[in-house]
């Protein structure tokens, strides 16, 4: 049996039911897949069983008969070959825990998450490894790179990446999420992934500000560029590859969600420039932007390995400490003038 086909037969579940878990249960599905998908919410489950549609998250999108929806945890994770997780990052943890009795010794994990936890400044991968016990790195992955949920779902031409410390474990992943419209590859660097994954948020919400203050273009792609380095400073302090910041999930992702309309990220820091409060603009939403919770980890993060991080330390103050957006552009701009470059 070739990969190809060892893939088709895996059992499979997904554990989220976001845009994005949406939109990857959908993509596992159209393969042939028969996916047992968790669904949070019980009136959800039940409106998803009745129009094969998720209207809350994705709506538009007809779903496959493939996924079964279900709002008990076991029989989305239990007797699986894979497990997806796509779930916000704060709920990560207790989620993980509640899944723990039902994971088998020999199910792959895939982590489609993007952040960083508060408290213990830990990536989904770090989380993820102290609620289940400890994971095998021969069975544990994660998935990264530009793309918007909605356009997978529509079937527009992406590309990931998918990182595993084992490259076997990679390359089955890999072969699993594979289509002609979904390009994955692979990477061997988890914690670079990971950190490209939850910095872009960070200096998405900044991109955002940018545009809704009506700055300009030079300031953002500024602005862009200088959050690279940010989160290339960050990933060597914490063991990560300096290449994979130049790839889908570092350089990638970033731009995307730093210029996308469909970023939430972009949309948050847009509306706070327009001169709405935090408060506010997250009132209106009904799915998660991760910038916010992850600024917060952040700027804990860096202040605690010494990383120089003042774009991100900004979007900390304007989120969590009132610092006017405007303020926070002045600061930046008159800070001491250095070199451009870093020593590494």
């Amino acid at each position: 049996m070739n990969d190809n086909q060892e893939a088709m037969s895996m059992k499979i579940g997904v554990v989220g039911a976001g845009s994005w878990g949406t939109a990857l249960a959908n993509l596992l599905a159209t393969k042939g897949n028969q996916i047992d998908w968790w669904v949070f919410e019980e009136d959800l489950c039940q409106q998803i069983k009745e129009t094969r549609e998720n209207i809350v998250f994705l709506p538009g999108v007809a779903l496959s008969e493939n996924l079964r929806p279900t709002n008990d945890l076991k029989t989305a994770v239990a007797d699986k070959d894979l497990v997806l997780i796509v779930v916000p990052s704060h709920v990560m943890r207790e989620v993980t825990q509640q899944m723990r009795p039902y994971i088998g010794l020999q199910t792959i994990l895939v982590s489609a998450s993007k952040g960083i936890e508060n408290d213990t400044q830990l990536t989904m991968s770090g989380v993820i490894n102290e609620a289940l016990g400890g994971i095998g790195e021969n069975r544990f992955a994660v998935l990264s790179g530009p793309s918007f949920a909605r356009e997978v779902a529509m079937g527009l031409p992406t590309a990931v990446t998918v990182a595993s410390k084992d490259m076997r474990c990679a390359e089955k992943v890999q072969h699993v999420f594979a289509t002609p419209t979904f390009r994955v590859y692979t990477n061997e660097d988890v914690v670079g992934v990971e950190l490209g994954g939850s910095v872009k948020n960070v200096i998405a919400i900044a991109a955002g500000m940018i545009d809704g203050l009506q700055l300009g273009l030079n300031t953002r792609a500024a602005l862009i560029t200088r959050g690279m380095t940010e989160m290339r400073r960050l990933g060597l302090a914490m063991g990560a590859q300096p290449r994979t910041f130049t790839g889908l999930a570092g350089v990638g992702d970033l731009v995307l969600t730093c210029t996308g309309d469909l970023s939430r990220n972009h949309t948050v820091g847009k509306k706070m420039g327009q001169g709405m409060k935090l408060e506010e603009v997250l009132a209106d939403m009904r799915m998660v932007a991760e910038g916010v919770k992850t600024a917060r980890s952040l700027y804990s993060l860096s202040q605690r390995l010494g990383v120089e991080m003042p774009i991100a330390h900004a979007i900390y103050h304007i989120l969590h400490e009132g610092l006017d957006p405007k303020d926070a552009v002045h600061l930046l701009m008159t800070r001491d003038l250095k070199h451009e470059l870093d020593d590494e």
